[in-house]
């Protein structure tokens, strides 16, 4: 039907005779002479019907409105003097329609194309017209561009894409599962992949050696702006390799991905600890576009004449004294800022936000009075502050102010518009704890429990590294993964540390561990969450700008009207009987 794509016509084809399609953008009647900006994937193109030149085109063009599906036949010419339009990529052009015909009628639309102030549940509910919006268009190109650059680079590098089970064994793994009752077998369910974890090992212990998968995944766990119930990961794995040949492999794939896009990433990507990221940034996905570091400066505060300020820094095992330098920030911080800073980092545990202003005159602050002269210069020293600066405070439980201290450094960065969004800051996370205790006194793995361990002997359960790494940009992970445990001696081990029982590892993992006693090689591999990319990439708004058919923040779709009732007649063949909730 079509000879070029809107967008695609230049100047070079001044004279040529073309053929169009797509949709009225907008309709323009200028005294007889009728315009009609036409819009497919690629853009806009302006088309013209004059009366004069083609009076039967002219007809049928009156009858058009916004939305309607086009078919446009006509010669391409360059446009009058002075009527150029530079914000088209085909300004300096038009096309003199010679043929149209209307092939779709259109409803009045309920929103606008590309009207961005329409609530989103409107947008989702009529989904197919918000994705006709250009800018949305180019997030999906730039999706698309992705995924081809990550299979090209994977498929150079050996690879081979193997699809997994979506029906498979709820195993824990952090999040809720979605469950899927068997009509088959009664009163048993299938399970939907919070990864393709187990069967990517189970590839390995195959024989597959390098395996790779743009898999979808389900995770039943409330939602933010990036996170969705159902998701998109990259995921890869490799035999026979250790952290670092895992690590080559993913930067390789990430220069391929932002190449594609035109943008050059310069690998390798520097290296920081767990400890070190908690210490001097409260994050373990620390955005590095900006400064702010956190300074440890209990010991400044030892003798200190309040009594809870030195007992807190007195046991610098379980508590922490971070101070926060801000440059400039003394001008910045009103009494209104600066109460505002307070209650914001109330809302994360914090008791208070104590600070100390730089002043011509002087020290001024809450802070000032609890510490010698001493120690006050060796603070300001040590944070590198001078007048016109400001320094904020937090101590207590070491995770709690990890927590609302590194919330605050983010806060006062995107407040003072410190955040280059031009850039990307890429770093790798590696040594993290194996176990974290929760509130309960519980261990739980902090990653997941197929983690190879450093020192599974070591006294202390929350001394045990685990061979893990995340990648890391501008504040967001977008890539994790570990070596993983191949021995079934060290694989138990982990479960008796987690409290799983023999009997409950056997009822959940028993295909696993029997893998792991038929020659496993050794192995590891990372997931990229695919939608974070994106987003970053194309500096969306959120995770649901850049999925074709997302849910909303209460995880339904509004376009299908999607969780729904099932039917009496289904629900009994699936031997379910819904009960009624109280109120």
């Amino acid at each position: 039907m079509r000879t070029h794509y809107c967008a695609e016509i230049n100047e070079q084809n001044i004279g040529q005779e073309v053929s169009l399609c797509g949709w009225c953008n907008t309709y323009r009647d200028h005294g007889g002479i009728i315009f009609i900006d036409l819009r497919d994937r690629s853009g806009l193109i302006q088309l013209v019907f004059d009366p004069k030149d083609f009076e039967d085109s002219h007809k049928v063009a009156s009858e058009v409105r916004d939305e309607y599906v086009l078919i446009a036949k006509g010669k391409v010419r360059k446009r009058g003097e002075g009527l150029e339009n530079p914000k088209l990529k085909t300004g300096k052009i038009e096309v003199l329609v010679s043929e149209l015909v209307i092939e779709n009628k259109s409803l009045t639309p309920p929103i606008a194309v590309g009207d961005e102030s329409v609530g989103e549940d409107v947008r989702l509910k009529y989904r197919y017209l918000d994705l006709r919006n250009p800018r949305l268009q180019e997030i999906f190109i730039t999706r698309s561009k992705v995924a081809q650059a990550t299979r090209n680079t994977l498929s150079n590098l050996r690879f081979l894409e193997v699809e997994t089970p979506i029906l498979t064994k709820a195993t824990p793994e952090g999040a809720r599962d979605y469950l899927v009752p068997s009509r088959v077998h009664h009163g048993e369910f299938y399970a939907l992949p919070q990864s393709p974890q187990l069967f990517k090992q189970l590839l390995m212990v195959s024989g597959f050696d390098r395996y790779f998968q743009i898999a979808k995944c389900f995770r039943d766990e409330d939602l933010r702006l990036d996170r969705q119930p159902e998701f998109t990961q990259i995921d890869i794995e490799m035999s026979f390799v250790e952290q670092k040949d895992v690590m080559e492999v993913a930067e390789e794939v990430i220069k391929s991905i932002f190449g594609a896009c035109g943008i050059e990433v310069n690998t390798p990507f520097p290296h920081y600890t767990y400890k070190e990221v908690m210490e001097s940034y409260g994050s373990d996905k620390p955005d590095l576009r900006y400064e702010l570091p956190l300074v440890e400066v209990s010991d400044l505060f030892v003798d200190s004449s309040n009594e809870i300020f030195s007992s807190i820094a007195k046991d610098s095992k379980k508590n922490r004294f971070k101070a926060l330098c801000v440059k400039g920030g003394d001008n910045f911080f009103s009494r209104k800022t600066l109460g505002e800073a307070e209650e914001f980092v109330r809302k994360f545990g914090a008791k208070g936000l104590a600070y100390i202003q730089l002043k011509e005159e002087g020290a001024k602050g809450p802070l000032v009075k609890f510490i010698s002269e001493e120690n006050l210069n060796k603070l300001i020293e040590r944070v590198g502050a001078s007048v016109g600066d400001i320094i904020f405070f937090g101590a207590g439980a070491k995770k709690i102010v990890w927590d609302y201290m590194g919330r605050l450094r983010q806060k006062i960065a995107s407040d003072m518009g410190l955040i280059d969004d031009g850039i990307y800051k890429f770093l790798w996370v590696v040594d993290f704890p194996m176990f974290e205790r929760n509130d309960d006194g519980s261990i739980s793995a902090l990653h997941h429990p197929f983690t190879m361990p450093k020192n599974i002997d070591a006294e202390d359960i929350e001394e045990i590294n685990s061979v893990a790494y995340d990648i890391v940009l501008n504040g967001f992970e977008i890539g994790g993964g570990s070596i993983r445990i191949h021995k079934q001696d060290i694989q138990s081990k982990v479960f008796s540390l987690l409290g799983i029982s023999k009997e409950e590892a056997e009822d959940k993992f028993s295909f696993l561990l029997e893998a792991l006693q038929f020659g496993a090689p050794p192995h590891g591999g990372i997931a990229f969450g695919l939608d974070r990319i994106i987003m970053l990439l194309t500096k969306a708004n959120s995770i649901r700008d850049v999925i074709a058919f997302p849910k909303t923040q209460k995880a339904t779709c509004p376009l299908t009207s999607a969780p729904s009732a099932a039917g009496e007649e289904q629900l009994r063949e699936l031997h379910i009987r819904v009960r009624e909730t109280k109120k």
